[in-house]
């Protein structure tokens, strides 16, 4: 791959680092396609139990490269409204897949974050289930400076991993950079710490712990607060009634609860 490093940690982790350090990790076509398809590839590894998207360079991700933006409207064969509005859907739909790819991928993604985090950065991270930030992060939707909505992720996902609506509006209609402290005390990380190397031996941390449990329990708890973000109580409880109609028969549970019991350290097989 050319824009992506992707590294196993150890049998069950994987390390994703965003790899275009000197134009600041902005997103290309190509990134979009290899983390996409490093993610669905992961999704389906049998060993992998929990995923850390980091990055190289001087920051997290800066947005989307100006460039591909460029190319995106200027690649669109120009006809009437109707047909040129249907050529730009068709490619945004195409760019939220490979977002979603974060959110849609079975094992929990831990996002570690350092410097600017902006835009599509920002798309990235509201799609992964755990963030974990360094006191340099600066965040943000800065999409209304250039005239425009942010259009695949972030409108829709901040505003449901964070509990602030008003706080939300502010950042997308202003455009305005956020730090670190004031993004963690919002709820958007659940961690800050001192720098990148600290930042990064958190998610580490974090990763192992993770990965020690079920990888039967893993998928379903990840599937389930997936659903159930997006359907009522009721709705959610049915799903998950219906999912562990089966999950709860895995080995695991018995593996689990021996080890409880004789205060030792489970070994679960791989999925």
């Amino acid at each position: 791959m050319e824009t992506i490093i992707l590294e196993r940690l150890s049998e069950n982790i994987a390390l994703i680092t965003l790899n275009r350090p000197k134009i600041l990790n902005a997103m290309s076509k190509k990134m979009f396609e290899e983390l996409s398809n490093t993610m669905n590839q992961l999704s389906e590894d049998p060993d992998i139990r929990c995923i850390i998207l980091n990055a190289n360079g001087r920051a997290f991700c800066a947005g989307i490269d100006i460039n591909y933006l460029r190319d995106f409207f200027e690649d669109t064969k120009r006809a009437d409204t109707g047909r040129t509005g249907i050529q730009i859907r068709e490619k945004l739909k195409i760019l939220q897949s490979h977002v979603t790819s974060l959110e849609r991928c079975t094992k929990p993604v831990i996002a570690v974050t350092h410097g600017l985090c902006l835009g599509a950065g920002l798309d990235l991270i509201t799609a992964c289930d755990i963030r974990i930030c360094s006191a340099d992060t600066i965040v943000g939707v800065r999409e209304t400076r250039i005239g425009m909505a942010a259009d695949i992720g972030t409108l829709q996902r901040l505003q449901k991993v964070v509990g602030n609506q008003s706080w939300v509006r502010e950042m997308a209609f202003t455009g305005k950079d956020v730090k670190a402290v004031e993004a963690t005390g919002h709820g958007l990380f659940s961690r800050c710490l001192e720098n990148k190397e600290k930042a990064l031996e958190a998610a580490k941390e974090l990763a192992n712990e993770i990965a020690a449990k079920s990888p039967v329990a893993l998928v379903a708890a990840k599937t389930s607060l997936i659903f159930s973000r997006d359907h009522s109580v009721n709705e959610g409880l049915d799903h998950i009634a219906n999912y562990n109609a089966s999950a709860l028969q895995t080995e695991d549970l018995a593996r689990a609860i021996m080890a409880t019991m004789q205060k030792t350290k489970p070994v679960f097989p791989k999925l």
